[in-house]
């Protein structure tokens, strides 16, 4: 038995301004008990299940979200009656120019609506938008969105549906209007907490970003590490950046560096600096195979350039050229910089063998090579070019240089 009043029961609380219209225990939790809970979608399956409980019948719940992310727009959080967890679908660039996100709910509470409310129950077979009459189809009976209006007017939505036959009662509703700051506020510091991950993620790597968040924020703080280093460099980049157009010339450069990146990536290695059109990387020693990680997203990216370097013939142009140097070693991993502009980066002579090995490329002709001391280590001395012993520029001892085999 509900213990709400009926839907007109409640219409002066509701309407005189004041909040909450009625404390409860929910709204309590909501403030002081979910400080432990990193997670967003973990406070609304857990909020869900709360309202159930207290007689509140949502059966559907979402939170939708705007994000600072390089490939994502926004996410949608999404529980249904009967989940333990939430489900969490990205939407990529572009979303928001689509049919379906332009007649969509989301889309009116972006816009400025207040609120999008729609009864689903008793509709005519067609009467119904896509939308709503796949949330009809579902058993769902009324949707309501309500703007959660973070800081400085960044407006993201939530919204709940019900099965209930009829849709909810106006006590209902109150319940639920009653969580929207408390859960307004409680998003929005999640949701800053990703953005400043993800931000601090895509502009500086996942382990460097890591570091960050957990303090190690001063100049100077750091540690020594053993890496795999590459540094890779595009040839001939000032004379493209003088004669192609600007966005041609970014074009060019993205997809050069999604071709070497993200293999990089996908073997675990860590891009700590893209400088202009050259990027360094490591790959620490603390994962055993971190040399033949290092080599297999060398060879990926060859591949990779390789069909870029196809495309860029039949359009008439010519391929793109590039070195890659390649050595082990220690090297400081840390802060360094002015006292108010750091750089989380490696430096050390290990960099600085792995930088003269990547010039050295223009003067060998040869697109990869690595040094004696990584070939040891990764032991893969069968499986390259001896190209001899070369004296590098500003190093005290020559270095055993090694090649890929030519094809």
């Amino acid at each position: 038995m509900s213990s709400f009043p009926n839907k007109a029961g409640t219409a002066a609380e509701a309407d005189d301004g004041v909040w909450p219209i009625r404390r409860r225990r929910i709204l309590d939790w909501l403030v002081n008990e979910t400080r432990g809970e990193r997670f967003i979608d973990n406070i609304l399956v857990e909020m869900c299940g709360k309202l159930v409980a207290a007689g509140v019948p949502v059966a559907r719940a979402t939170l939708h979200f705007r994000t600072n992310h390089p490939q994502w727009i926004g996410a949608r959080i999404l529980w249904k009656e009967g989940l333990t967890d939430a489900k969490i679908n990205t939407f990529a660039y572009g979303v928001e120019n689509t049919p379906e996100f332009l007649t969509s709910p989301v889309n009116a509470i972006h816009q400025g609506a207040e609120e999008v409310r729609r009864q689903l129950e008793g509709t005519a077979a067609g009467g119904l938008d896509s939308f709503y009459q796949e949330l009809h189809d579902d058993g769902l009976t009324e949707y309501i969105a309500w703007p959660l209006e973070h800081t400085f007017g960044k407006r993201h939505v939530a919204t709940f549906s019900t099965s209930r036959p009829g849709g909810f009662e106006r006590a209902h509703v109150d319940f639920l209007r009653d969580l929207l700051p408390a859960l307004t506020l409680v998003s929005e510091i999640r949701l800053k907490n990703i953005m400043a991950r993800t931000l601090l993620q895509t502009y500086v790597g996942p382990h460097a970003s890591e570091q960050i968040l957990s303090g190690v924020t001063t100049r100077g703080s750091g540690a020594t590490v053993g890496a795999a280093i590459m540094i890779c460099d595009l040839r001939d980049f000032t004379a493209i950046s003088d004669l192609w157009p600007r966005d041609d010339v970014i074009h060019l450069l993205n997809d050069y560096f999604d071709a070497i990146s993200d293999p990089i990536e996908r073997y675990g290695g860590e891009i700590l600096k893209f400088m202009g059109d050259g990027l360094l990387a490591i790959f620490p020693l603390s994962k055993e195979t971190a040399c033949a990680d290092l080599l297999q997203a060398i060879r990926e990216g060859q591949a990779s350039m390789a069909e870029l370097n196809e495309e860029h013939v039949r359009m008439g142009r010519d391929p793109l050229r590039y070195g890659v140097g390649v050595h082990v070693g220690d090297v400081m991993y840390g802060n360094i910089g002015s006292r108010r502009r750091l750089d989380f980066t490696v430096i050390g002579p290990a960099v600085n063998v792995a930088s003269r090995l990547e010039s050295l490329t223009k003067e060998v002709k040869r697109p990869v090579l690595l040094s004696r001391a990584f070939v040891e280590m990764a032991d893969c001395a069968k499986d390259m070019d001896s190209l001899g012993t070369y004296p590098l520029r500003g190093l005290g001892e020559p270095v055993d240089v090694f090649a890929f085999p030519e094809r």
